[in-house]
């Protein structure tokens, strides 16, 4: 029993560090288009996620901005002549800014952003469902934040991130066919699935900021993003049998863990996230920028499933994970093409965390290469309609991790990543 115990809770929480793939940095429709660059960059109210001393910047009173993405996602496996694709629902990050000036050389803000958050379904019988069926994560960040200017061109910012969420995730007690020797009508089919699920509760961190415009044309950034953990107390489980007969007959077998009868704690680590950049104007025109983000991944050491003692006590899980801090290299470029439209290019590689010999497939982690594009028209000079598209590309990359349904071996295969991502918002200034 504790084997399957062992076999569920492992990924509960082994995904929400999905990395590049899971940490999502869709906090702007205009800066999306441009690579997702912004902490050099005078962005007013939108400066609260990407360097709060941009909210020094604004250019009214009252500067407003929201905005939402859809991302469509594709993931494949194939192992020899096995293969499977994930059929993944629409996942949609959003933000929402709202700035608002003080003084002149004062300002203070609230923001709501989606940093985490992702679905993947490989389906309930795939080959792997014993490792992942499926997964929903959401996450919200709640920052309110001030800036302030001390002397002109250098501004400081600092926001308290205020996080929650919730997540749910499926997978196999046992493998795919693990009953075919008893039936061989079953040698297809998953005998028993958990769906184990949690809502977290808020934690707490902070994100600060310095901006410095060196002349008119150069512009210097730096921020930083302090680890939160999310901790869930009190998580459910969920079982679900192939059928009537194959619940009874596990049942009679005690090879089940009562999971639905008791509850579970863990928590995980959202990473600290460290960017420098610089922004280069050689025309009024046009604008260029170019950053660097370092991502604490290393935090993400194990994970740690503490279950409730009056049911399930003594199985307590600790699982490694042995993450790697990353970085994420972008640039992108703006053009004013008239004073209602502006034209924006840009691109970013983003490195994966996941070690090869500790790769499962609900973190399907591989280098990526971003492309972007975007605008921004507005119909009038204080509202602006923005919109972006990412194509994301993930470089093929061969992995395993321990069988836990067959202890001394390895599930093992070539993934293949790739996203599709527009993006669209609209921002107001009084």
């Amino acid at each position: 029993m504790k084997k399957l115990v062992a076999l569920v809770s492992a990924s509960f929480i082994s995904f929400s560090a999905m990395a590049e793939g899971y940490q999502v940095n869709l906090q702007s429709a205009k800066q999306a288009g441009m690579g997702h660059v912004g902490v050099a960059m005078p962005l007013g109210a939108e400066s609260m996620h990407f360097n709060p001393a941009g909210l020094t910047t604004m250019k009214g009173s009252i500067d407003l901005s929201a905005g939402a993405s859809g991302v469509f996602t594709n993931i494949e496996y194939q192992n020899g002549d096995i293969k499977a694709k994930t059929d993944n629902g629409v996942s949609t990050p959003m933000y929402a800014y709202a700035g608002f000036r003080i003084y002149d050389n004062l300002a203070a803000g609230i923001s709501v952003t989606t940093p985490y958050g992702s679905g993947l379904n490989w389906g309930k019988d795939w080959v792997g469902a014993h490792l992942i069926q499926d997964i929903n994560l959401k996450s919200f960040s709640i920052q309110p934040t001030i800036a302030y200017r001390p002397i002109e061109g250098l501004s400081f910012g600092a926001g308290l991130m205020i996080m929650t969420g919730d997540v749910a995730i499926s997978r196999a007690l046992l493998p795919k066919g693990a009953l075919g020797p008893l039936n061989p009508d079953l040698k297809d089919v998953v005998p028993v699935s958990a769906s184990l699920s949690g809502k977290a509760k808020i934690g707490v961190g902070f994100n600060v900021g310095v901006m410095y415009d060196i002349n008119e044309k150069f512009t210097v950034g730096a921020s930083y993003r302090s680890k939160v953990k999310m901790k869930v107390n009190e998580g459910t489980a969920e079982l679900s049998y192939a059928s009537e007969a194959i619940k009874k007959l596990l049942e009679a077998s005690g090879k089940v863990p009562p999971l639905d009868q008791g509850t579970f704690a863990a928590q995980m680590p959202m990473p600290s996230n460290f960017n420098i950049g610089v922004t280069y104007r050689p025309t009024d025109r046009l604008t260029v920028s170019g950053e660097v983000q370092f991502v604490g991944w290393a935090a993400y050491d194990s994970l740690n499933i503490k279950f409730s003692e009056n049911v399930l006590g003594g199985y307590d899980i600790k699982a490694e994970k042995n993450y790697k801090n990353t970085r994420i290299y972008r640039i992108g470029t703006e053009y004013k093409t008239t004073e209602r439209l502006d034209l924006r290019l840009g691109a970013y590689f983003d490195e994966s965390p996941v070690r090869s010999d500790l790769y499962n497939p609900e973190t399907p982690g591989m280098n990526k290469l971003g492309l972007t594009c975007g605008f921004s028209f507005r119909p009038i000079p204080r509202l602006s309609i923005d919109g972006a598209f990412t194509y994301t590309h993930g470089f093929k990359r061969h992995g395993s991790y321990p069988d836990p349904a067959s202890p001394g071996t390895v599930f093992e295969g070539d993934y293949k990543v790739s996203a599709y991502t527009p993006t669209l918002g609209l921002s107001y200034t009084f």
